[in-house]
Parts: C-alpha cells; structure tokens; sequence
C-alpha cells in the first residue's frame, strides 16, 4: 500500500525527456527556475515530485500549442518528441485534499515554456483520501433502488425547451412524461433559478405531480432538480428537495467546484448528479487540459452517484471510443478497500434515441447506466408514451442479442423511432 499520490501524463517537448520530466516534478514541488537557499537535499529526498517512468512515443514536425520555447542553440525547426510521463508525490506535501492535489498534478504545469502539448491522462489517490471523503452515497446500486429499477438501465430524459417554460408548464411536462413511463427526469442545466422558473416554485410543483403519480402507482420517478447555486442557497434547495420527498439533486460540476461539492455531499440524503457542462475546454484537445478518466475520480470523491458521460454517436465532438472509456471507468473501483471502490452511474445522453441501444449494450456488458434520451422520446411519432416505449424495446433486444430491425418488425414504437431517428 502506497502513501504516494500519481499522476500520468502525455506530453510534447523538444527538449530532452528526462529533463523535460525532472522540470514537470520540480515545478510541482520543491523546485522552481533556480536552485534557492533552504532547497536543501535531504528535503528534496522527502517532499520532490518523483519521475516514475518514461515512456517515448514519437515525434512531431511542429508543436501542437502556441508559446512554447525551444532548448539554448536548438534550430527554430527543431522536431518535438512525444511521451507518457509518470509523477508521483508524497502524501505529505498536501495531505488527503482534493483542491491541493489538483494543485499538484495540473496547477501550472500547461502554462510551463518547454512544452508544446501537456494533458493529465490519469491520477491515482492513496486509500487515505477514504478517511477524508464521503464518496458517493447510493452509487448504481442506491440509485436502482430510487427508481425501482432493475435488470435494464434507468431511462431518463431531460425537461425540454431548456428555458423558457412556467412552473406550470415544466410540472405539466413531467406529469406527461411520467404517465409515459420514464425512469428520471432532470433540469436542463440551464436552468437552476430563473426570474420566469424561480427554484422552489419549479421544484414544488414539479414533485407535486411526481408525488401523486407514485401516490397513485407506485412509482417515483426520479428527478434531477438543478440546485446550482452559491453554497447557501445550494444547501437551501437541497433542503427542499428532501422536504417533499424528491430523490436527487443535479449540480453543474465545473461551475461549484470541489470544495462545494464536498459540502452539498455532507448535508444530502439525496442522490448527487453530476452534469460536467463546460467539460470541453478541459478535455477536447488532445494537447492539454485532463482525460475524462482523470476528471472523474476527482468527483466521484467528492461524492457524486451519477456523471455525464456523453453518448454514442452524439451532437458533440466526442468519438465513441472516448465515451466508451469514459463510462467503463465511472464502473471500475478507485479502491481496491471492500464497498468503498467509489463507482457511480454513468449517464448517456446527446442525441440518444432507441438506435444506440444494441451498440452501447455491445460495448459496455452493463446495464448499469443512465440512458438520457431528449428528442428520442419527446421526439417519437407516436407522442412521449410511444418513445419511452421504443427505448424499452430497444434495450430488450439488444439484451436478448435480437437486431434492431428484426425486434421493430413486431414493435410498432420501435419501428417508428428506428424511422425518425434514421438521421
């Protein structure tokens, strides 16, 4: 068992690796341009950032990002060389605190001259991050029992147009989807506290409907109310939300940060969504910011049950592979401490619809995920019902191995959804 924190990385630098690697571990520690008085070597010994391993991948003709600088008498067309750089740090440099070791593997590393492309692939904490993090609450299997849920994955959708509706309007949406069947329903993370959408009108006369149709049959349907906000109002929504008997709250991640994650996970008896809007400046280029698979281990600390994952073949710029790799990681322990692995459920949406159930069935083996489909229900024909429908059907046969077009050849709902959605 290890007290080190580490962290991976692919960079891009024309200077030498193992220079180039022993500068990313000195920033990011004890060192800094110049060698300076106190640096001594015994303390280096025990707090340095350490290069664990280096792994040459190639070369470039040019650099990928603008700024970077070159080694003292290198030609200004110098090649880049390409790698995977291991870090690690001692525990002791920043303690089990999740602002502070983001600090250390990202900080100002992409900013650093010698680089002409730096991206965080990985991180991997010690188990004493578990005595100072809650984790996530309910995770796949708290969340299946929110929504009485089994056996298949939960079918979301997501209240549409984003803005712009009533309370009225927004509560009569969710009655209709509800009659329709679906499993989850949340906010567009849009829309938190709008003038017109005001929180806690929106909220009441949301979960009023949700309440009477479970009065009624038995189910509730999970929703996601977006409770962004500034901390104390964040508090005061969730508040609310268990007040009246609702099950989640949604937070736009990027937007509260780490610290005020942690505090809305200490205070909940909800399950946590985590909507990562804006994720893109972070993880669209392949030259800098972090992978999803790094990202999330931050969050799933932190105490979020559910995460956006994207979609196959969505309306973004993520490419199935990636999506893949990202949900598969939100189900792999970050533990290996019995119970406390810290896996929550991944959320597909962006553009789903019943086409992408057989494929996303192939490549996950899982049903444990959310399936969020916006126009793929609202969308459908035959009206909301027919939708929900589709996507059920869709999911049994890609369970049961049986083709699309083969199981819509005797599924009417199916059938019209695989003809909308050809597109």
């Amino acid at each position: 068992m290890t007290d080190r924190i580490n962290a991976r990385y692919w960079i891009e630098t024309a200077y030498p690796l193992a220079d180039a690697a022993a500068m990313m571990a000195g920033e990011q520690s004890t060192g800094t341009f110049i060698r300076v008085p106190g640096e001594t070597d015994e303390l280096r010994e025990r707090y340095a950032a350490r290069v664990e391993k280096i792994t040459e991948l190639g070369v470039v003709e040019r650099p990928s990002l603008p700024g970077s600088g070159l080694p003292k008498g290198a030609p200004a067309d110098a090649k880049r060389c390409t790698a995977e750089v291991e870090l690690s740090w001692p525990l002791a440099n920043m303690g089990p605190s999740l602002p502070n070791v983001l600090a250390a593997v990202a900080g100002n590393l992409s900013e650093l001259r010698p680089f002409s492309g730096l991206k965080l692939l990985d991180v991997k904490l010690p188990p004493a991050f578990l005595d100072h993090y809650q984790g996530p609450q309910f995770g796949v299997a708290g969340t299946r029992k929110f929504c009485g849920v089994y056996e298949r994955p939960i079918i979301g959708t997501i209240i549409k147009p984003s803005v712009g509706m009533s309370p009225e309007a927004t509560a009569e949406q969710v009655r209709m989807l509800a009659e329709a069947g679906v499993d989850f329903i949340k906010d567009d993370e849009l829309q938190a506290n709008g003038l017109d959408s005001p929180f806690e009108k929106r909220f009441s006369a949301v979960q009023s409907v949700i309440n009477r149709h479970a009065d009624r049959t038995g189910k509730k349907v999970m929703f996601a109310a977006n409770i962004t906000g500034e901390i104390d109002e964040m508090l005061d929504r969730l508040a609310q939300i268990e007040s009246q008997g609702g099950t989640c709250a949604m937070l736009s991640m990027n937007s509260i940060g780490l610290p005020a994650m942690t505090v809305v996970r200490k205070h909940s008896r909800v399950a946590i969504h985590g909507h990562r809007n804006g994720w893109g400046m972070l993880g669209r280029s392949p030259a800098i910011g972090m992978s999803f698979v790094a990202y999330q281990k931050f969050w799933r600390l932190a105490g979020i049950d559910h995460v956006h994952v994207n979609g196959l073949q969505n309306k973004f710029c993520e490419d199935d592979k990636s999506v893949i790799a990202s949900a598969s990681e939100c189900l792999r322990p970050m533990f290996s401490v019995p119970g406390r692995g810290c896996e929550v459920m991944p959320v597909f949406s962006s553009g789903q619809s019943a086409r992408q159930a057989p494929e996303t069935f192939r490549a996950m083996h899982t049903t444990d995920l959310i399936f969020a489909a916006g126009g793929g229900i609202l969308a459908h024909p035959a009206g909301p019902a027919a939708g929900v429908r589709s996507l059920h059907q869709a999911w049994e046969a890609a369970i049961l191995g049986v083709p699309l077009a083969e199981y819509a050849a005797t599924h009417a709902e199916l059938r019209a959804a695989l003809e909308k959605f050809a597109a």
